[in-house]
């Protein structure tokens, strides 16, 4: 398969439903707005929204019904980038090439369009219409419990307290917290809303843990995580890094074996991200 191909179809239904769903930036109030957009337009590589359409199209669903988890997804992604790069937390000044939301807009203004991204992602995956009440339910609920206190905001307390002589299980507790849960999330819900029963939902939701956090790790060997205290780079060193992330990855793999050439996609997609080939 082309996965590029695939890749650049699905980023541009996504694109067009969040556009149609995030206010326009000279709507009042305009500066929000404008905080709103200056991260998600143009965003990133829209990573895991991709595995939200792969997960929905693997058990048999039209690429459509898994838009409104895949907006929602990257809408969480977004605002937790926001925070993430305030001074309070990261204290980055540039992301994707471009200044960070508070650097451009302001401090108070980057908290709020977090505030309202994350709030808009649930209304978004809440509106009817797009699958049953049932599936729409269960995918709102692995994004609420990946998103929340046990998911990404508990995994970013815990790195932003992470002592450097932690090691490796702690390291891999917030990475599994802060990065693998948000994949997790992304393709259980995509599998719901594709039609798949809570069986081959919890199959993929395991998938999508094993890829995140595999992901995690060449992410941190891209970025010399080993100066980073919460990095298996700095705790096991690159090589034995590495091995880990491969090895997450055939974990991961192994979990949809049975998905035959309906999952080729999806395994497509998890070397990609965790071989970084994208």
């Amino acid at each position: 398969m082309d996965l590029r191909a695939w890749l650049a179809e699905r980023a541009t239904l996504l694109e067009r439903f969040l556009d149609e769903r995030v206010p326009p930036a000279e709507a009042e109030p305009a500066a929000l707005h404008a905080a709103m957009r200056h991260l998600l337009f143009p965003g990133g590589k829209r990573l895991r929204p991709a595995f939200a359409f792969a997960a929905c199209e693997a058990v048999g669903g039209a690429p459509e019904r898994a838009l409104p988890l895949a907006a929602a997804v990257e809408l969480v992604h977004t605002y937790s980038l926001i925070h993430d790069d305030l001074p309070c937390m990261d204290d980055d000044a540039v992301r994707r090439g471009r200044p960070t939301v508070h650097v451009a807009h302001g401090e108070a203004l980057a908290v709020l369009a977090g505030d309202a991204l994350q709030a808009l992602a649930f209304e978004v995956l809440a509106a009817p219409g797009h699958a049953p009440d049932a599936a729409r339910l269960a995918a709102l609920r692995e994004l609420a419990a990946a998103a929340g206190a046990q998911g990404l905001v508990g995994g970013q307390a815990d790195d932003l307290a992470f002592a450097a002589e932690g090691g490796a299980d702690r390291v891999e507790s917030v990475h599994r917290r802060k990065t693998a849960a948000l994949f997790a999330a992304a393709t259980a819900g995509g599998a719901l809303l594709g039609g798949a029963a809570p069986e081959r939902a919890a199959q993929l939701r395991r998938f999508g843990l094993q890829v995140g956090a595999g992901f995690q790790i060449a992410d941190d060997l891209l970025d010399r995580g080993d100066d980073e205290p919460c990095s298996l780079v700095r705790v096991l060193g690159p090589d034995a890094a590495r091995a880990r992330a491969a090895a997450r990855l055939a974990r991961g793999l192994a979990e949809i074996e049975d998905l035959g050439q309906r999952g080729e996609t999806l395994r497509e997609l998890a070397r990609a991200a965790v071989e970084r080939d994208l």
